[in-house]
């Protein structure tokens, strides 16, 4: 029922590697390989003769296929970071997109969104702008030591009940903790 075999894997290999512009997959390429892998791993584990040679072969392909995969996905993924940055700075995005599979060019999109939101707040830094911090006010349900924030800076103690007016992302961490609770939650 697999439709893949090891020659196809190393050959999507083989054009990955010696192309530098993505090769089209088809959309069920990481399926049948999972499955061709599953079937190689059930072979190889059979408890019936370990030596010989069809078990020994099979194994061999086994461990190699996996390592053939990673190396696919290693290639993909270096030619996609350099496509993000192309269409970053060029505002082209479009050259090798036909070729990615569904979560590539999820982290491609991604990839692009991330830095254009670090030119934006390195513009922002360089004309002079403070970062912008959000801040949440939050009333405590316990007793909460003293601890650091992402910047290293000691914040608290606070008391049960005390209300502090704090960075978001330290909000979040205290509010999935259950320690907090926003002072106007549920307002809008």
């Amino acid at each position: 029922m697999i439709m893949i075999t090891y020659n196809d894997i190393y050959e999507v290999l083989r054009k990955e590697k010696y192309s530098e512009h993505l090769q089209p997959l088809h959309t069920k390429f990481v399926k049948e390989v999972s499955d061709y892998l599953k079937e190689k791993r059930e072979i190889s584990e059979k408890k019936t003769d370990m030596f010989s040679d069809a078990i020994i072969k099979t194994k061999k392909q086994f461990e190699n296929s996996i390592s053939i995969f990673k190396e696919i996905i290693r290639r993909r993924k270096e030619k996609i970071l350099r496509l993000a940055f192309v269409a970053k700075e060029t505002g082209i995005s479009k050259r090798d997109f036909e070729n990615m599979l569904d979560f590539e060019r999820k982290m491609f999109d991604k990839i692009v969104k991330s830095m254009e939101d670090a030119d934006r707040k390195i513009n922002d830094l360089m004309e002079g702008k403070p970062e912008k911090r959000k801040n949440v006010l939050v009333t405590f349900k316990n007793n909460v030591e003293e601890f650091l924030d992402s910047s290293g800076e000691l914040i608290g103690p606070f008391d049960k009940g005390e209300m502090a007016n704090l960075p978001e992302e330290i909000v979040k961490i205290l509010k999935e903790a259950d320690k907090v609770e926003l002072v106007n939650e549920g307002e809008e």
